[in-house]
């Protein structure tokens, strides 16, 4: 492990070597296929499945719902937790897809670190930028995979630039390409001096390495093609004069980024960034809380939830909750403090995840993440601890960009209706507004295919045809400020005000105008557009 300059006590070996980290990339750069590669090397899985997969061809283990199953998309952040070496991966999955962003804001603040993931041809593409915004105001350490080298791809050095440039980050290159499109055979690894060579034959099968002895020995020249020899080490020699070396420290701080090299798909240059997260990736960090920070050395057991799923096997109609855990050793049966609710709770069927495979967690230590069935007592943001009560921080919720009615096909069946809604809302999948004034609940997300996703999990899982009708509302805004202040503005305003599903005030707006209103009318009132979840 590195040393880092800090006067933090050494961690237990066995929470040492957890390290707990998110895929983060633009949609379709490739980031479900290098979970399935992580898994295959991580020796959880025998053979990878395909986002697209060929007739009955094994799909991918990381995608669980129909839906995702049907669009090649993940629509859902889901865990892993899998050993490989001395390490122990737990490994979070997000989804790309700008529409469910606010899960995977939400899943970045349970992690260590983030490995993000660029498409060779496309470079920094607009998702990317968003979510490592995000990772920079976590200061969350960075590691980069370069995908689909095999494919016609930019310059190296476009690339780099092209990350340096648009994340202010500085770029260090742990591996590089040998050729590029269908030129590629496969990478030298700068950190170990090998040549790495890619089989494009057997797509399962671990990438042949030979160990070399420095630029000058002869097998580069057996190995390699003459034309790109001579490119590959005219490219090699700019960049150790043009680019920073590799500073571990600097890495940690999320100064630097160390860049690999592949193609997940043909499983190439995949080990090599697992192994460059098992020795410059952090271990288990101190977790923001109030009123004290939670380091993970402490012997008493805490964990916040970050994410709930509900009806991830809809067989039974099961919600679970998914808890990093901050600190201390956790084993099964464990009485936890719910602190929000300040009742025990018995933890007797913790699961851990491989994807929608579980199986029951004995015990778990600081930096993994479990799963916790429930029966709704679990919401985002609640903290879980050995009696102190603490409250994990920084778990945003954020006002939804789009707002619609949603109404039952069958009025009959409008309570259902309302269990279901519910239901989506403390999963964080929608925000629900119930109007003061009129019936009918008002649903908010933050991309339109959410709405489709919320349609078709409401039938498949409730058997409840639902429609979506445009209203006259374009966004939301919590409400705070004096008590008097407050119910005099509502009950000025009935027309406007709604609910949320955790009783707070919301202030729904038509225009931009509506909101500068308030601001310009009120100052005492205070319109937030995320809050901070149930605080």
């Amino acid at each position: 492990m590195l040393d880092t300059a800090t006067n933090r006590p050494t961690l237990p070996p066995e929470i040492a070597r957890r390290r707990t980290f998110a895929i983060i990339s633009h949609p379709d750069a490739g980031k479900t296929t290098l979970t399935e590669k992580f898994l295959l090397y991580g020796g959880a899985i025998q053979m990878a499945g395909q986002v697209r997969a060929k007739g009955e061809a094994r799909r991918t283990r990381s995608d669980f719902m129909q839906m995702e199953k049907d669009r090649g998309i993940s629509v859902s952040a889901s865990a892993m937790s899998f050993d490989f070496h001395e390490f122990r991966f737990n490994l979070v999955d997000t989804p790309g897809h700008s529409d469910f962003s606010e899960d995977t804001y939400r899943t970045l603040t349970a992690v260590d670190a983030a490995v993000m993931v660029i498409d060779g041809a496309k470079g920094v593409e607009s998702q990317t930028q968003k979510l490592f915004e995000v990772c920079r105001l976590r200061d969350l350490p960075i590691l980069t995979f370069c995908n689909k080298m095999d494919r016609e791809s930019r310059d190296t050095f476009d690339i780099i630039d092209e990350i340096q440039e648009n994340l202010a980050i500085d770029v260090t290159p742990a591996s590089w390409p040998i050729g590029k499109g269908q030129d590629f055979i496969g990478c030298y690894d700068i950190l170990r001096d090998r040549l790495e060579l890619m089989d494009r034959a057997d797509r399962n099968k671990v990438a042949e390495s030979v160990s070399i002895e420095g630029l000058d020995d002869p097998k580069l020249a057996e190995l390699v093609p003459a034309h790109l020899l001579e490119t590959f080490l005219e490219e090699l020699e700019m960049a150790k004069e043009l680019l920073p070396e590799l500073d571990p420290q600097s890495v940690l701080e999320g100064h630097m980024t160390p860049i690999w090299f592949g193609s997940a798909i043909n499983s190439f240059g995949v080990k090599e960034l697992m192994d460059g997260i098992g020795k410059y990736g952090p271990e288990p960090q101190v977790q923001k809380a109030s009123p004290r920070e939670i380091a993970p050395e402490e012997t008493k057991v805490s964990g916040f939830v970050f994410k709930v799923q509900a009806n991830m096997d809809p067989k039974h109609r099961d919600r679970v909750a998914f808890v990093r855990m901050a600190s201390g050793h956790f084993k099964r049966g464990m009485k936890l403090t719910h602190v929000r609710s300040k009742k025990p709770m018995a933890i007797s069927n913790p699961v851990l995840f491989l994807a929608s495979d579980r199986e029951l967690a004995e015990e778990a230590w600081a930096g993994d993440i479990i799963g916790i069935p429930n029966h709704g007592q679990l919401r985002i943001g609640d903290t879980l601890t050995e009696g102190e009560a603490l409250k994990v921080t920084g778990i945003p919720s954020f006002a939804p960009e789009l707002l619609q009615t949603c109404r039952a096909g069958d009025p009959m069946k409008a309570k259902h209706l309302e269990k279901a809604l519910m239901q989506f809302a403390e999963e964080g999948a929608a925000k629900v507004f119930k109007p003061i004034i009129s019936s009918g609940f008002i649903v908010g997300v933050v991309g339109q295919l959410q709405f489709e996703v919320l349609a078709s999990r409401i039938e498949l899982e409730y058997g409840l045809p639902v429609r979506f009708e445009q209203t006259q509302f374009t966004s939301a805004r919590w409400l705070t400020g004096p008590k008097d202040k407050v119910d005099a503005f509502a009950a000025a305003n009935k027309g406007h005000m709604a609910h949320d599903n955790d009783g707070d005030l919301v202030y729904l707006t038509r225009l931009q105008w509506d909101i500068d209103r308030v601001e310009r009318d009120f100052p005492e009132l205070k319109l937030s557009a995320t809050k901070e979840m149930m605080v």
